[in-house]
């Protein structure tokens, strides 16, 4: 448990890569983000027009991940809210809906991820197709009793297409009293999980595969 008053000693970086190893979609609402016709579009930068993961996604799939490693489930499904010392979820990220705990604040920050510049070439070929740097994938529902496509079974998706590379940083905060080691190593955990999972929607069609390469980096 950390004492207060809290005492930050350091930030340790973790930079690194998520290559696509196939298809990505991480949805913005239809409001704003209805390109193409799609049902489903891709968030983009309203600025650049390139497509980037938000770090809520990333910490989010993260979180899950660890929960279910270390069997940190809350109930119903909800995320852990445990609050105990030792708990690698509610350590990195928050006790969740339990704002008075005594482990102090939250220690992992994760940054939106951008586009490595080196992707934008691979991508104009479908801004040339006038797409915001996305691909478009049809899918069907199939009728179990005939085998064919129901009425109004048909939908379109938005996806960043596989080969496009995405930087990504986060911030680990060590407070007095903290194990660094331990702190890192429940990050890299997140991470190698990450690699045999994947981010954003339709993980089990096949979206979202990545393969994370990364670098711990400390500062004082």
């Amino acid at each position: 448990m950390v004492a207060f008053p809290v005492v930050l000693e350091k930030h340790v970086h973790i930079r690194g890569t998520l290559t696509l190893l196939t298809g990505l979609h991480v949805g913005g609402n239809k409001e704003n983000l209805e390109l193409g016709g799609t049902d489903n579009a891709v968030i983009w930068d309203p600025v650049t027009k390139e497509p980037y993961i938000p770090g809520s996604s990333l910490k989010g799939k993260l979180r899950s991940l660890l929960e279910w490693h270390y069997g940190k489930m809350g109930e119903r499904g909800l995320p852990c809210g445990c609050a105990q010392p030792g708990c690698p979820v509610c350590t990195l990220f928050g006790p969740h809906s339990k704002p008075v705990h005594g482990l102090g604040p939250s220690r992992l920050l994760v940054r939106d991820a951008f586009l490595v510049p080196g992707s934008q070439g691979l991508l104009i070929r479908l801004q040339d197709e006038g797409l915001p740097m996305a691909e478009i994938k049809t899918e069907v529902t199939i009728d179990r009793r005939t085998g064919v496509a129901l009425h109004r079974g048909l939908r379109t998706q938005e996806r960043v297409p596989k080969g496009a590379q995405f930087q990504f940083e986060m911030t680990l905060r060590v407070f007095k009293g903290d194990d660094e080691q331990q702190l890192v190593g429940w990050v890299e955990d997140g991470l190698r999980l990450l690699g045999s999972e994947a981010i954003g929607g339709s993980g089990s069609r096949g979206y979202g595969w990545v393969e994370v390469d990364y670098s711990v980096q400390d500062r004082a």
